[in-house]
C-alpha cells in the first residue's frame, strides 16, 4: 500500500499565522503538524508515502523531512496547485500510487488511541473497495457524515449535510483499493469547484464495497483547523506525554519500533537531538535493544 499526506490548502482559517506558512508546520505542542498524520502511515506498516502540498510550501516539507532515509521510508513531494478538493490528490498521486492500493490522510488530523496500529493493520488487510473511519462528534454539520444500520453497517454519506440525521464524521483517514484513481477521474467538481472526498466514497457505497469503522471511545480524533482546536490539540498531546512519558508521533521512535531502522540508527538519531527531551529519550530506547 502507498501513502499520501494532502498538506495543501491556503489555511485561511488560521490566518494571519499562516499567511506566509503552511499549517502543516505549525506545531502541535512539541512537534510539526505533519508529524501526526505521517506517524499514522508509518504505524500502518507504509514506506512509501507523498506529501502533496501548495507551490510555495512544498519545499518547506522537503526541508524538513528530506527524502525519509534516516526514518527507513521513501518520501517524495507533489505539488497540487490549488485548492481542488481531497480528492484532487488521488490524481495528483496517481502516478505514485501506480498499480497498488492507496491510504490517503490529510496533514492536519490527529490520530491517538490504544491498539491503533493493530486496528489500522487489521483494516488493511480486509480492504476490499474502501474503509472509512468514523468518529462521534458534536456538530456533524461541519464534516462529511456517515449513517450506520442497527448492525454497524454503512448506509448512506452526506458531505456537510444542513440537518445531519447522524452524529458520525467521517475522519481525514481513507484506505481504497487501485479503483480509487479511475473513479477519482471520473466524479465532477461540486458547487463549490472541488473534487469531494465524499463523492468517491459514495461510488464504493453504491458498489457496495463501503465499509466503516467506528473509532468512537478509547480514542481522540482532532482536527487541527482552527485557533481553538488546534490549542486543544496541543493540550491533548501534552497531557498524555506528561502523564504516560511517551511520546506521540514520535516519527524516529516509530522508525525503530516498526523495525524500519535498527538500534544504532535510532541511537544515532537521538543523538543529533541531544539538546532534547525527546533525544534522550531516543538514545534511551535504543540502548534498550530490538524494540
Amino acid at each position: 500500500m502507498k501513502g499520501i499526506v494532502l498538506a495543501g490548502g491556503s489555511g485561511t482559517r488560521l490566518q494571519p499565522v499562516t499567511s506566509v506558512i503552511s499549517k502543516q508546520i505549525l506545531p502541535v505542542y512539541n512537534k510539526p503538524m505533519i508529524y501526526y498524520p505521517l506517524s499514522v502511515l508509518m504505524l500502518a506498516g507504509i514506506r512509501e508515502i507523498q506529501i502533496i502540498s501548495t507551490p510555495q510550501h512544498v519545499d518547506l516539507f522537503r526541508s524538513l523531512l528530506g527524502n525519509g532515509n534516516h526514518l527507513g521510508i521513501e518520501l517524495d513531494y507533489a505539488v497540487q496547485k490549488e485548492p481542488a478538493g481531497i480528492a484532487d490528490a488521488l490524481l495528483v498521486g496517481a502516478d505514485h500510487i501506480g498499480d497498488d492500493s492507496c491510504a490517503l490522510i490529510l496533514g492536519d488530523n490527529v490520530f491517538h488511541g490504544p491498539g491503533l496500529y493493530g486496528l489500522l493493520r487489521s483494516s488493511m488487510a480486509k480492504l476490499d473497495g474502501c474503509v472509512l473511519f468514523g468518529y462521534p462528534v458534536k456538530d456533524p454539520e461541519r464534516y462529511g457524515v456517515a449513517e450506520v444500520d442497527s448492525e454497524g453497517r454503512l448506509t448512506a454519506l452526506t458531505e456537510k449535510p444542513s440537518q445531519p440525521r447522524s452524529h458520525l464524521a467521517v475522519t481525514g483517514l481513507y484506505f481504497y483499493d487501485n479503483d480509487v484513481v479511475d473513479i477519482a477521474k471520473n466524479i465532477r467538481p461540486s458547487a463549490r469547484g472541488e473534487l469531494e472526498i465524499t463523492d468517491v466514497n459514495r461510488v464504493y457505497l453504491e458498489q457496495g464495497r463501503a465499509h466503516l469503522v467506528d473509532l468512537g471511545r478509547g480514542f481522540a480524533w482532532l482536527d487541527t483547523g482552527t485557533h481553538d482546536s488546534l490549542l486543544r490539540a496541543a493540550q491533548y498531546v501534552q497531557v498524555m506525554e506528561e502523564r504516560q512519558g511517551v511520546w506521540i508521533a514520535g516519527l524516529e521512535e516509530i522508525a525503530f519500533r516498526m523495525g524500519f531502522i535498527d538500534a544504532e540508527a535510532c541511537h544515532h538519531l537521538g543523538q543529533g537531538l541531544a539538546h532534547t527531551d525527546y533525544g534522550a529519550y531516543l538514545v534511551e530506547i535504543a540502548g534498550r535493544g530490538a524494540p
